[in-house]
């Protein structure tokens, strides 16, 4: 029987995880589980809005800043870490809060999903050769043909995802789709989820105002660190909103307005993705917050609500 309780803050880019996390950390004796795909990694601080020393410094934050860029990593390697260090506070006594905005991730965590088996790089190696000189239209094709239920799943424009089902199939000689029939995870604790919810255009007004605080901060010279440190641009880390236009900006294909112009409009529609991801999982307690939220006070809140979930004595405010 389940009887330990995961604390899950969910939500779209800009809408305030990282400030309430932190008291709610306070307030419950608690560590941080980060379930951020980008904030994973060293380097990335600027552009993912990655928690600052200072905040850092307020709660035991964990998967933050431990892989390098150029590192693979997937959503399967990290909801079973993140189990396993999910597990080992609860034996601690101390409380598990998951906080993140990379819904796959935190499905990884509180679902598990089959990802598969290890990385097998010579085969990997191949396929990444055929898509680049064949084109990736030709790797989906086999896919197709080879199992067609997963394919059905995929958008062929996502290339590591269809590379990844075929190193299965190489691997194993299974189509993924059959593995994940078989595949039982089960998990040793309920997570308890909470999100927050914005009115859209306020939503996008902090996004926009983010946006030009990481432009203030040095957004720009971080990228160019990066490339200093010999990272490519192609790398699966560094493909994401705010690097690849500020990439394209250093590379003379647009000018610093149109860089900043697409970086605000890129956020917002991921944010919107964020959205509707979110919203397709009923389990998730919306909590509406704006601008003047007195996040002490939304704290207090969830920490009630979740006590009365679990009925477990926790540590006084």
């Amino acid at each position: 029987m389940i009887n330990q309780f995961v604390l899950a803050i969910v939500g779209p880019t800009a809408s305030g995880k990282t400030a309430l996390s932190i008291l709610l950390a306070e307030k419950l004796g608690g560590e941080i589980i980060s379930a951020d795909s980008r904030q994973i990694y060293r380097h990335l601080d600027i552009g993912t809005a990655k928690p600052t020393q200072e905040e850092l410094t307020c709660a035991v934050h964990h998967f933050i800043s431990i892989l390098n860029p150029d590192q693979y990593y997937n959503a399967g390697e990290y909801g079973t870490q993140a189990r396993t260090k999910i597990e080992e506070l609860l034996k601690q006594n101390k409380q598990p809060i998951l906080v993140g905005g990379s819904g796959l991730y935190i499905r990884a965590v509180i679902d598990g999903f089959f990802e598969g088996p290890g990385k097998n790089a010579e085969i990997r190696e191949q396929l990444e050769t055929e898509a680049q000189t064949l084109g990736s239209e030709i790797l989906f094709e086999r896919l197709k043909k080879i199992d067609p239920v997963s394919a059905a799943k995929m958008d062929v424009t996502k290339v590591r995802r269809v590379i990844r089902a075929l190193e299965i199939y190489y691997t194993t000689g299974k189509p993924i789709s059959d593995l994940h029939s078989v595949q039982e995870i089960k998990i040793p604790f309920e997570t308890v989820q909470f999100g927050l919810e914005w009115e859209r255009k306020a939503l996008y007004h902090r996004i926009e105002r983010r946006i030009d605080e990481m432009i203030e901060r040095g957004l720009i010279e971080e990228v160019r660190g990066l490339l200093d440190k010999g990272y490519s641009r192609d790398a699966n880390a560094l493909n994401t909103v705010g690097y690849k236009e500020v990439f394209d900006f250093l590379d003379g294909k647009i000018t610093k307005d149109e860089m900043i112009r697409l970086i605000k409009q890129n956020t917002r529609h991921f944010a919107k993705r964020q959205l509707t991801w979110f919203r397709a999982d009923k389990r998730i307690r919306w909590i509406l917050v704006n601008d003047e939220t007195n996040w002490s006070v939304i704290a207090e809140l969830i920490k009630k609500e979740f006590r009365s979930v679990h009925k477990k004595p926790l540590p006084p405010n």
